[in-house]
């Protein structure tokens, strides 16, 4: 593969990484509400499920369940389920408040898997990939498989990175808002609002 189409996409995928969407805002949630290095287990969690993506992507897999309307509907509706249970389990806590010390921080592990879950629970990832890779490929060059896997593995690590620096910006406003007892209290309720916002936005999405 050439280095200039390789470098053409490494632009895209940084670009689309960035654009508002479920992953990115669920790091930011998490790095506001616990800090960086709970968005930073979150964004390993949603790494690792773009593993999931990916080869589904490079299997074929994407576009059997993209011809599939009742696979497709159940996979969107369980992450949209998800998401709403998870903005629930935060309007519970509300009354907490963020203060050092009061509120018991989530286990890294814990977060690591609802990155997990939520990144493979949404259906779009994977038509995502099944729609972006192949403009990056070319069939003259062959082995058109191993094409999209390391166009896949790209997107994985600059996804990572990028996640990565975001968990870090967030926490500085984490800081911020921690000095502002008022704002402090309602950030687990501003969290469910995202939580629900963003598992809404998934059950009405449609195919494209």
């Amino acid at each position: 593969m050439e280095i200039e189409v390789i470098l053409s996409f490494f632009g895209v995928a940084i670009l689309l990484t960035l654009a508002p969407g479920p992953d990115i805002l669920f790091v930011i949630a998490q790095s506001v509400s616990q800090g960086k290095w709970a968005g930073i287990a979150t964004a390993l969690g949603l790494c690792t499920g773009l593993l999931v993506h990916i080869s589904a992507a490079v299997l074929g897999v994407s576009a059997v369940m993209y011809q599939s309307a009742l696979a497709f509907a159940i996979v969107k509706y369980a992450g949209a389920a998800y998401l709403l249970y998870l903005a629930w389990q935060a309007f519970r806590e509300q009354d907490e408040g963020l203060a050092f010390g009061r509120q018991k921080p989530m286990a890294y592990a814990s977060l690591y898997k609802k990155g997990i879950v939520m990144n493979v629970l949404n259906p779009k990832v994977s038509l995502f990939f099944l729609a972006l890779l192949p403009q990056f490929v070319h069939p003259s060059a062959g082995q058109v498989p191993r094409q999209m896997l390391l166009l896949g593995v790209i997107f994985l690590v600059q996804a990572l990175v990028v996640f990565t620096l975001v968990s870090i910006g967030a926490e500085k406003l984490r800081h911020w808002l921690l000095s502002n007892e008022r704002i402090a209290r309602r950030i687990n309720w501003l969290k469910g609002i995202l939580f629900a916002a963003i598992g809404i936005q998934i059950a009405f999405s449609e195919r494209s």
